[in-house]
C-alpha cells in the first residue's frame, strides 16, 4: 500500500541519513560546522556551482579566516577574493552581515536573528540554523525542491513548493540536523539531477512518484535584454586605463573606460578627444560576446596606444591588475589583449 505524503515525509530522514554518509562528497565547507565557515559557503554557493566555489572558498577562507577580518576587510581586497564568482553584491552583503555581526558580539543562534543579517534569506538562514546550531529549520533550495516535487508528484510552482515544503520538512528533523539538511541538498545535486536524474541510485526510488525528469515544472525562459557594448583598452605610459563602475550592472567594480552602444571606427577619434586623449593609435579590435542571467553584452574592445594620460582614470599594469584589482570577467577577457597590444 503507498504511503501518504506525511508518511513518507516521517521516513525521510531514516532513508536518507545513512545514504549521505556513504555518498556525500568530500568539500571543504564541510571539514566543521562553524557558523562563520557555513555562512560563507552558502552565500558563494547561491549563484556558482559547487565545483567552482571550492577554490574561490579555500583561498577566502585563508585570506579572511574569521568574521572579524572579513567585517575588517578593505573592499578592493574583498571584491578581488571574490573575483571569478561574478554577483558580487553577494559580496558587499556578505561583510554587511560580517560587520552586524561583530557589533553584535557573535553570530545570532536562532532562525529570526540569522534571517535578519544582511543577503541571508530563508534558504541560507535555515541552512545556517541547521548546520551550525543544530536547529531543526529546514533550508529548501532549488535542490529540495527538485527531490520533493518528484517524490512526491507534486506539479505546482516551485515558488509555492519551498514555502510548503518549509512547512512539511520542519516537523520531522532528526537531532542531527545539519546531516539531514545537507543530505536533501546532496540527494539533488548529485542524484535527482535536473536532466537524467540517477533514479535506480536513489534511496527514496521506492517510494517516488515521478521517476524521471518531468518536475517540477519549469518557468518559460525569458529572452535576455541584449545591448552593445564598445570598450577602449586606453595603453599610456602611466599603465592601462581603469574606472570605477557608477551604476548599473557591476557597480562599484573596476572597469576599463567603455560606453553601452555601437561605437563605429569613424566615430573613435571624436570619442577619444572627449575623454582626453589628444594624440593616438587605434590597433585591430576583437569583439566577445558576455552573458549574464538576463542581460547579454555584444562587445567590441579597441585597443588605444596614446601618449596621454587623462587624470580622470585611474592605470594600472597588467600585473597590478592581477595582483591588486578585482576585474570582473565581463571585461577580464581584454586582459591578454592589453598584454599582446603592449608588447608590439
Amino acid at each position: 500500500m503507498l504511503k501518504t505524503d506525511p508518511e513518507i515525509c516521517a521516513i525521510l530522514p531514516e532513508l536518507l541519513l545513512p545514504w549521505y554518509e556513504k555518498n556525500k562528497r568530500d568539500l571543504p565547507w564541510r571539514e566543521n560546522t562553524d557558523p562563520y565557515r557555513v555562512l560563507v559557503s552558502e552565500i558563494m554557493l547561491q549563484q556558482t556551482r559547487v565545483e567552482a566555489a571550492k577554490e574561490h572558498y579555500l583561498n577566502f577562507i585563508a585570506a579572511l579566516p574569521t568574521v572579524e577580518a572579513l567585517a575588517a576587510c578593505p573592499k578592493d581586497k574583498l571584491f578581488k577574493l571574490w573575483e571569478g564568482l561574478g554577483y558580487y553584491s553577494r559580496a558587499e552583503n556578505l561583510q554587511k552581515a560580517a560587520k552586524q555581526i561583530v557589533a553584535a558580539g557573535g553570530f545570532p543562534r536562532t532562525f529570526e536573528g540569522l534571517r535578519a543579517l544582511s543577503g541571508v534569506g530563508v534558504y541560507t538562514a535555515g541552512a545556517i540554523a541547521s548546520i551550525a546550531f543544530s536547529l531543526p529549520a529546514p533550508a529548501v533550495d532549488g535542490n529540495v525542491v527538485r527531490v520533493l516535487s518528484r517524490l512526491f508528484g507534486d506539479e505546482r510552482e516551485q515558488a509555492v513548493l519551498r514555502s510548503e515544503y518549509t512547512e512539511r520538512l520542519a516537523p520531522v528533523y532528526p537531532p542531527q540536523t545539519g546531516d539531514f539538511t545537507q543530505s536533501l541538498m546532496e540527494l539533488g545535486a548529485t542524484v535527482c539531477t535536473p536532466r537524467s536524474p540517477k533514479c535506480v541510485l536513489c534511496p527514496l526510488f521506492a517510494h517516488c512518484r515521478t521517476k524521471s525528469d518531468a518536475l517540477p515544472k519549469r518557468k518559460a525562459k525569458t529572452a535576455k535584454k541584449k545591448s552593445d557594448v564598445t570598450v577602449y583598452l586606453l595603453l599610456t605610459p602611466k599603465g592601462v586605463a581603469l574606472e570605477r563602475r557608477k551604476e548599473g550592472v557591476l557597480k562599484g567594480m573596476w572597469q576599463f573606460p567603455n560606453d553601452e552602444r555601437a561605437v563605429t571606427e569613424e566615430e573613435l577619434p571624436a570619442r577619444l578627444a572627449e575623454m582626453g586623449i589628444a594624440s593616438f593609435t587605434i590597433l585591430p579590435p576583437r569583439t566577445h560576446r558576455h552573458v549574464f542571467t538576463h542581460l547579454e553584452w555584444n562587445m567590441t574592445a579597441y585597443p588605444v596606444k596614446t601618449d596621454s594620460a587623462p587624470p580622470r582614470f585611474c592605470y594600472f599594469s597588467a600585473e597590478d591588475i592581477e595582483k591588486n584589482a578585482a576585474l570582473p570577467s565581463a571585461f577580464r577577457w581584454c586582459l591578454p589583449l592589453v598584454e599582446e597590444k603592449n608588447r608590439r
